[in-house]
């Protein structure tokens, strides 16, 4: 018989360290209790600190000094929960939801007091914790803060999720051929880890002919169109550890050599991903992300993508386009060690019809970017070439 334990678990002094972490932003904001809250596979402050990932709906009702208590929908959703979130004592939210929290609530001496929120909780569910609470204040921007840093052990299952996603492209690049539909390479590269315990957390794909380029950056949702012969196939693949996902990008050319267009683009991409690199470390500017990457429209092109993002816990901040792209003012944002973001410049041509992804998550070093991922860089070729 085998010893191994049915979920991967973090250990008891890595739960600990989260629930004293949080304690000290309840400390900081001046809230008594805070109700964590998923619904439908979000929030996931939830699994964070409880072990159980969101499925339908979830609430955590945290109190210092006392046992946390995790309300868990559907009710056939509860036994499984109990054998996952050990620490905590979990019923079934159904039949009143919030409303066995804010029963909770009251038992625990919430009545006029401040209490906080983590988590995408809808308006009515608000209005509920409000007839308890003095205050109902929102934390999510301090949850967001205690998940920018990555632990050692996060770190570990986070490189896990990296390898994982590394199967999935090399199972894309071995796999993929004239006559397969975007919905066939989703099935290339979930096969290649769903055995290993993996879950998908995005496969984005797009293609496009060389020569009659119409599309410059992944769809969401994958189409029936088939891959060619001479097509630019553009790939962003995440396979998650149990919430701790990889993202790698990369850019194929389908039985054809590289036009001389997606050449240029490409090489255009890895100089921006390398000055990219080459700046990013503990102690560095977001401002200074954005401007090593202006070789991008030195060479006359732009993005359609962020350029770089925080990601596993979130998609966290910063959330940087590059200096042709920009969306909102650049951050007063430093980075520090223990960091993990996404390098992705996706150049594109200025009217946005062909364009390339490459880039993959990153750990962010007191002397530089780690990489996590191994999967090959620079333009490849679909069948292993």
């Amino acid at each position: 018989m085998s010893d191994q334990p049915p979920y991967p678990r973090f250990s008891d002094a890595e739960q600990a360290r989260r629930r004293a972490a949080l304690e000290a932003v309840m400390a900081r904001r001046g809230v008594d209790h805070v109700v964590l809250y998923g619904a439908n596979r979000f929030g996931s402050a939830v699994g964070w600190l409880t072990r159980w990932p969101v499925t339908r709906e979830a609430f955590v009702v945290v109190t210092p000094g006392e046992r946390d208590l995790l309300l868990v929908d559907f009710y056939n959703h509860v036994p499984n929960a109990t054998r996952m979130a050990t620490e905590a004592e979990v019923r079934p939210a159904a039949p009143s939801g919030v409303r066995a929290a804010v029963d909770e609530l009251r038992r625990r001496g919430a009545g006029g007091r401040r209490v906080g929120v983590i988590g995408p909780l809808g308006f009515r569910a608000h209005a509920a914790l409000a007839e308890v609470a003095a205050e109902v204040v929102d934390l999510g921007g301090d949850y967001v803060r205690l998940r920018l840093r990555k632990s050692p052990e996060e770190l570990a299952w986070v490189r896990r999720g990296c390898a994982l996603t590394d199967l999935g492209l090399e199972a894309l690049r071995a796999g993929a051929r004239p006559g397969l539909d975007e919905r066939e390479l989703g099935d290339l590269v979930e096969r290649a880890y769903v055995g290993h315990g993996a879950t998908t957390h995005i496969h984005y794909f797009a293609a496009t002919p060389m020569d009659r380029p119409r599309m410059g950056v992944p769809a969401q949702w994958p189409t029936t169109r088939r891959l060619r012969a001479g097509d630019a196939l553009t790939c962003e693949l995440s396979a998650s550890w149990w919430d701790h996902p990889g993202q790698v990008l990369r850019t194929f050319a389908v039985e054809a050599e590289p036009s001389p267009l997606f050449a240029d683009l490409h090489g255009v991409a890895d100089a921006a991903f390398a000055a990219i690199c080459s700046v990013l470390r503990a102690g560095a500017t977001a401002q200074a992300v954005v401007a090593a990457a202006e070789v991008i429209e030195a060479a006359g092109y732009t993005t359609r993508d962020d350029l770089l993002h925080g990601f596993v816990g979130g998609y966290l901040p910063p959330v940087l386009g590059s200096a042709s792209r920009l969306l909102e003012p650049v951050p007063d944002f430093v980075f520090e060690a223990g960091m993990t973001v996404v390098v992705q410049p996706n150049v594109c041509t200025r009217d946005e019809r062909a364009g390339v992804q490459t880039g993959e998550l990153v750990l962010v070093g007191p002397d530089g970017a780690e990489r996590l991922h191994s999967a090959e860089r620079g333009l490849l070729r679909t069948g292993g070439g």
